[in-house]
């Protein structure tokens, strides 16, 4: 078992400017990591990540998101297992894949996308970042659930606070707060409409949601209300960084950029590889139930283990070179990059695999599409050096680019 003392620690300046050597480090000397200041075991290599996420023998549990998710959210569907967990994830999941997806939610996601392009579509610059990414999903969430667009800023406030209180592994108190005072702020929003849209459904999610049943068991207004809050704090912060990241990584490839915008069914290989590269969600937390053996040592039963998925996904047992970003590369499975089956980590595996993956699928093609039609010669602005923030999430903070606009 190793300790923080030989590698850089994760709460430190140096590994928020750059995690990923100390992410290589880790792999080689400390694989099973005792950190103090977060009272968690760390695993950082990609069969162990693997293992804790794919949990087929019941060894890990999603019970420390008592602590972790239920002060800002409510009791989601991230926190229960077996029938509970069942029934809950087939209340909601039909709405994220297939015809539900394709046929609802489809026309939503390319009229979003094009709302906001046309707003910079004829300046010749755009920040990708504030004038796209981190508005287009949550606006996608909204208009899904058939909520009023209009409050895009308290949305926006809200799942910030709330990525800031998962990511709080300083325990900032000012930050505890916040992410506390999110929930009632939510609940006071959320619980009227939930209430009001069960006496008047419309053909929105939220409606969908009051009204879905399985096996006799209906959502409550609490159920609903957590799920909503859980949607638009993990459907906005990843799919808005994952955008910026596949933008950044392409113009950092020029060479890349250019075969995706010949060849636009390479969209999802430059996601599946940005999943890989550069993810969105650095960080996963599960508990364990048992006594486990790891890569490095043992983890007792009942510690927080944490899931150093940009560690994981740079694991070079498992792809070759992996710090390079290559959407051509072979030992990343695009067909099953977006399903349980992924070979990335980025959206989890397993039974708590991200049920808003295909969605997030959705955006990201619709958007790209739309994006490379808009700015055909798209390119960074002079001297701009794209920085990435975040230890919990981390993605770019701000991408200005420069086009030549298109006529007509």
């Amino acid at each position: 078992m190793s300790t923080a003392q030989q590698v850089p620690d994760i709460l430190s300046p140096e590994f928020a400017a750059d995690p990923y050597p100390a992410y290589r480090v880790m792999r080689e000397t400390a694989p099973l990591l005792w950190h103090e200041a977060t009272k968690s075991y760390v695993v950082s290599r990609y069969e162990d990540v693997e293992r804790v996420f794919k949990d087929k023998a019941g060894e890990f549990t999603t019970d420390n998101y008592a602590w972790q998710l239920e002060p800002v959210h409510g009791k989601t569907i991230l926190q229960m297992s077996g029938r509970e967990h069942a029934v809950r994830r087939a209340l909601v999941a039909p709405a994220f894949r297939g015809s539900d997806l394709e046929q609802k939610f489809l026309p939503v996601i390319e009229r979003n996308s094009r709302e906001l392009i046309d707003a910079f579509r004829h300046k010749g610059s755009a920040d990708l970042v504030d004038d796209f990414a981190t508005r287009f999903p949550v606006n996608v969430i909204a208009d899904m659930l058939g909520l009023d667009k209009a409050d895009h800023p308290r949305f926006h406030r809200w799942y910030t606070a709330v990525i800031a209180f998962l990511g709080n592994l300083a325990g900032d108190p000012e930050v505890t707060a916040a992410g506390e005072r999110t929930r009632v702020e939510f609940a006071e929003y959320m619980l009227p409409i939930i209430r009001e849209r069960r006496e008047n459904p419309g053909d929105d999610l939220l409606s969908v949601l009051c009204s879905a049943e399985v096996d006799g068991v209906r959502m409550s207004d609490e159920d609903i209300k957590a799920f909503c809050s859980l949607l638009l704090a993990a459907g906005g912060e990843t799919t808005d960084k994952a955008i910026a990241g596949i933008f950044a990584n392409l113009l950092a490839h020029p060479d890349q950029l250019a075969a995706v915008r010949a060849d636009r069914s390479l969209i999802p290989r430059a996601f599946a590889e940005t999943l890989r590269h550069t993810p969105p969600v650095h960080m996963i937390m599960r508990q364990s139930a048992t006594e486990v053996t790891l890569s490095g040592g043992t983890v007792p039963a009942g510690a927080t283990v944490t899931c150093l998925i940009g560690a994981a996904n740079r694991d070079e047992r498992r792809y070759a070179d992996p710090d390079r970003f290559d959407i051509f590369r072979e030992d990343l499975t695009t067909t099953t990059a977006f399903s349980a089956a992924a070979d990335h980590l980025a959206f989890a595996l397993g039974r708590h695999f991200c049920v808003g993956a295909l969605l997030a699928k959705a955006e990201v093609e619709t958007g790209m599409n739309q994006l490379l039609d808009a700015m055909p010669d798209v390119r960074l602005a002079d001297d701009f050096r794209t920085v990435e923030q975040g230890v919990f999430t981390r993605g770019v903070q701000s991408l200005p680019v420069r086009f030549t606009p298109v006529q007509g």
